[in-house]
């Protein structure tokens, strides 16, 4: 149905978390950054381990629903489906952290999640270095539950992984669980991982979510149903005819408990489980009732005890027609079975899990999360103008390719994203906005740009790596940059990146013509020889089977090589051209 209660779907994620603030009054709304944190947030800082976790909004009650004591410490939206960018995250971060006892950030297996949240890390830890403070406590764990669609190879090939779904929320139900009852930041991290690696979710829909605004991306017939439909409407690996529940759910327990990943880490072992069945959205609650006796009637027909069963609402995919089963193995020792267990009967106060709950309101913390203040003024400098200007004229030329290469194998908008960077960055640098006498912060500058401009994931790729250069300047005296050190500062700053995506050379990505030109570059100091190897990895490109992104849903199309490169070069020989 693609019917909605709705103002303006531009306003509707804001809308909705006052919403949630409103009936909660222990909660408080940064607006601005889409971040959810309690009135007494200062306390909980000095008293405990803080944790926060995010995602694109259309999930709830997750994530925001299960902010309160006992979870997590905050959470941070982006808009439907979509990341949150890493500057709302790192203003969650800032505004959280946790001086005394550290922070976890939660998140699911989704690249926008995972390089957004991991920008933000990168930056928070920028800062702090820039302010000469001590490195922070920070551990993340990525949730990869999702048994529904496992690429067998993922290992080998070190691939996206299998996505985050219902099983995060027990994730982060155990954390924040020990990090209440003080906890140190390893101890909650070491559940953390244990919950994720022991956590496994299938799903199942009735058919795809209409989003507010768009309606429906597509639709199943009347008589179908989708097996590991993904909760932003992504397809799932098996459409068939609907099947009565009493023989659907049994196989959905029985998908969970033979695949490959459950297998692996249960040895082939029966035990103890926690078993999450959790409503997709728009299920009603005398089906999920039903649901939940066959869930629970099949775990213990496949050898396994249900010693914890929950039931009920806790990540949907907006309105989406559907369930999904978690199963999370329980430590075989009967000591460390009972702390676990412990911590999942510990009582947590937030909407999305118990009854709310009233606090008392400790203060704001708005002046940390505005973070530290900036003295770096705009200052001109003939040499990296140039090279900005021809650098935006290069891409302006290049872009009408670069367009047509990413709507031959992509979503059509690599050229847009990238031209609409490289103006906002010339438009700064013609208005004398840059610093461009301090080129950490020019650069850190550029990469605000780029965030703001771009967004996709192409943009944080460039905008981890501007990140990453900028923090490797910081130990560089600017009157030694010479092509060598810049090579070998490019290098440093493709390790940051790496942190964040598994993308490397041969993935058919910009990464093919990036790290050519700047391991040439930190060879030789030519940069005329660091250009011809970065044409030549993207030409390579052309023969490669595509291993990220959207590219890896469609089939390769012989001689073209990939777009995201492509632009890349067109770039670096604006900047090369530049310096000749």
């Amino acid at each position: 149905m693609s019917k909605h209660f709705l103002t303006d779907p531009k306003t509707l994620v804001k809308d909705s978390l006052h919403g949630l603030v409103v009936s909660n009054p222990h909660l408080v709304l940064d607006e601005a950054q889409k971040v959810i944190y309690p009135k007494n947030l200062s306390v909980v800082r000095q008293k405990q381990v803080t944790l926060f976790c995010g995602g694109g909004s259309g999930h709830e009650p997750a994530h925001a629903g299960f902010v309160g004591p006992g979870m997590l410490t905050a959470s941070v939206s982006g808009h439907v489906f979509a990341s949150p960018t890493s500057s709302q995250v790192l203003s969650c971060l800032r505004r959280i952290y946790s001086t005394d006892h550290g922070t976890l950030v939660v998140i699911k297996n989704y690249t926008g999640d995972v390089l957004n949240f991991g920008r933000a890390v990168e930056r928070f830890k920028s800062e702090r270095a820039n302010a000469r403070k001590p490195p922070p406590h920070i551990a993340m764990v990525v949730v990869d539950d999702d048994v529904g669609v496992v690429n067998p190879n993922d290992d080998a090939e070190g691939g996206v992984g299998r996505r985050g779904l219902a099983g995060t929320v027990l994730v982060y139900k155990i954390a924040g669980a020990m990090a209440v009852m003080g906890g140190t930041l390893d101890k909650v991290k070491e559940l953390a991982e244990y919950t994720v690696k022991h956590t496994f979710t299938i799903g199942c829909a009735l058919n795809a979510a209409s989003v507010p605004g768009i309606g429906m991306p597509r639709s199943l017939e009347d008589n179908e149903m989708e097996i590991g439909m993904g909760i932003h409407n992504e397809p799932g690996f098996e459409t068939k005819t609907i099947e009565p529940a009493r023989v659907l759910v049994p196989s959905l327990v029985r998908h969970i408990v033979d695949s490959l990943p459950f297998k692996k880490v249960s040895g082939g072992k029966t035990g103890r489980v926690v078993l999450l069945v959790n409503n997709l959205g728009a299920t009603s609650n005398i089906e999920m009732g039903l649901v939940t006796k066959l869930a629970t009637e099949a775990t213990r027909d496949a050898g396994f005890d249900p010693v914890r069963i929950f039931s009920g609402t806790y990540m949907t995919g907006l309105a989406m027609p559907g369930i999904s089963i978690t199963l999370t193995l329980v430590p075989d020792g009967e000591i460390e079975g009972a702390r676990f267990l412990a911590l999942v009967d510990q009582p947590a106060f937030c909407s999305g899990w118990t009854n709310h709950t009233h606090v008392e309101d400790a203060g704001c913390t708005d002046e940390a999360a505005q973070g530290p203040a900036t003295h770096v003024m705009p200052a001109r400098d003939a040499q990296w103008e140039s090279v900005i200007s021809t650098a935006y004229h290069s891409v302006v030329s290049a872009e009408p390719e670069v367009t047509h290469l990413d709507q031959v194998m992509g979503d059509g908008d690599c050229g847009q994203v990238l031209l609409s960077g490289a103006t906002a960055i010339f438009e700064a640098s013609s208005s004398a906005q840059l610093p461009l006498n301090d080129p950490p912060a020019a650069l850190a500058r550029i990469s605000s740009l780029v965030e703001d401009a771009m967004g996709g994931t192409s943009g944080i790729i460039y905008c981890l790596f501007l990140d990453g250069l900028a923090q490797q300047l910081h130990h560089v005296d600017s009157s030694a940059l010479t092509p060598r050190v810049w090579g070998k500062t490019m290098l440093g700053a493709l390790e940051t990146l790496y942190q964040y995506t598994t993308a490397r050379p041969g993935h058919r990505t910009l990464i093919d013509a990036l790290e050519p030109f700047a391991r040439t570059l930190e060879s030789t100091g030519s940069l005329t020889e660091a250009l011809e190897a970065a044409i030549k990895g993207a030409d390579d490109t052309k023969h490669m089977l595509p291993k990220r992104g959207r590219a890896v849903y469609v089939q390769q199309k012989e001689n073209l090589a990939d777009a995201g490169a492509v632009g890349l070069i067109s770039v670096l020989k604006g900047i090369v051209s530049a310096l000749q």
